[in-house]
């Protein structure tokens, strides 16, 4: 598509907006950076989460990790007393209260990422079964920066991020496919994910702080493990504590603030690793719901021709 059919289409969305058209072959101006959406960054392909990926696991964790892990401690202190005839009724409320949300959760299909596939130069999006993709190659983003302003609150500046992909087959098919959630970000920062995007595809896998080519991952780690997940957590704020002791030689580290969220994160740490195994398991059962033919350009050694190829 034109680049004034996507300015068109984003006017239409957006109003008067200000609009900023992105290119692969073009740089932003921006350094890379990582919006805290990517799933996956390999040396084939990466993926970035959709909408309603990023909260799987979390009713497991609360009923799993909190409810049931409640109900263990009263059956322990039960048992220690000696009471073993009501050491049952923990143990039947507390083992539902974990398994059923878990495989209600590990059994609903994942919603697929948004494939780049670094390999094949082409971008993969899968839209209710039905398979989209477009070329890395000529592919245009169009960014916009807007305002939401609600009856209590100010004005909030947001910023989208979208693609154009077409159905698998069926050309004529369009989507416009969001690069994760606008709300709170700002055109310069989508700007830096876009470049984060090009510097993968067009330099990568690994590529430095100016998107240039590297043979190591160093700037890639760091972008990446600043987006912890919960579990990670715990750990996070002990190294700080930690960090803040070495720098005063042990003396008055120790703050308010850092114990009360020490001890937050440490009760809500067996919530936030089961979140994150429930998150994980459900992923690698969802890969396998790609189609053949997109599964295979995944491999390392799998086929290098595009899909529009084929459809010509």
């Amino acid at each position: 598509m034109a680049l004034k059919d996507l300015v068109q289409k984003a006017q239409a969305k957006y109003g008067d907006s200000p609009t900023v058209l992105l290119s692969a072959d073009q740089p932003t101006g921006e350094a890379p950076m990582e919006l805290f959406i990517t799933d996956e960054h390999t040396e084939q392909y990466l993926s970035l989460q959709v909408g309603g990926a990023s909260d799987r696991g979390m009713l497991t964790g609360v009923l799993g990790g909190i409810c049931s892990s409640l109900c263990l401690v009263m059956g322990l202190w039960m048992a220690f007393q000696g009471r073993w005839e009501a050491v049952i009724w923990p143990v039947v409320f507390g083992v539902p209260l974990f398994l059923a949300p878990f495989l209600w959760e590990i059994l609903r299909p994942l919603p697929l990422p948004i494939l780049f596939n670094r390999r094949t130069r082409e971008v993969y999006f899968d839209h209710e079964g039905a398979l989209f993709h477009s070329p890395w190659d000529g592919i245009q983003a169009v960014a916009c920066e807007f305002q939401i302003v609600g009856p209590y609150t100010a004005g909030m500046n947001n910023a989208s991020l979208e693609i154009m992909v077409h159905r698998y087959k069926t050309p004529e098919n369009a989507l416009m496919v969001s690069l994760g959630s606008p709300a709170g970000k700002t055109l310069d920062m989508q700007r830096g994910f876009w470049e984060y995007i090009r510097s993968y595809m067009n330099n990568g896998p690994w590529f430095d702080k100016n998107g240039h080519h590297s043979e190591s991952d160093d700037f890639v780690k760091t972008q990446l493990t600043a987006n912890i997940n919960q579990s990670q957590l715990l750990g996070h704020w002990r190294q700080t504590i930690a960090d803040k002791k070495k720098s005063t030689n042990g003396k008055n580290y120790l703050s308010g603030i850092d114990v009360f969220m020490f001890l937050g994160h440490l009760m809500f740490y067996p919530s936030n690793l089961i979140q994150n195994l429930t998150y994980n398991i459900a992923k690698r059962r969802s890969r396998n719901r790609w189609s053949k033919i997109v599964l295979e350009r995944l491999q390392p050694d799998g086929p290098t021709t595009r899909l529009v190829d084929i459809e010509k």
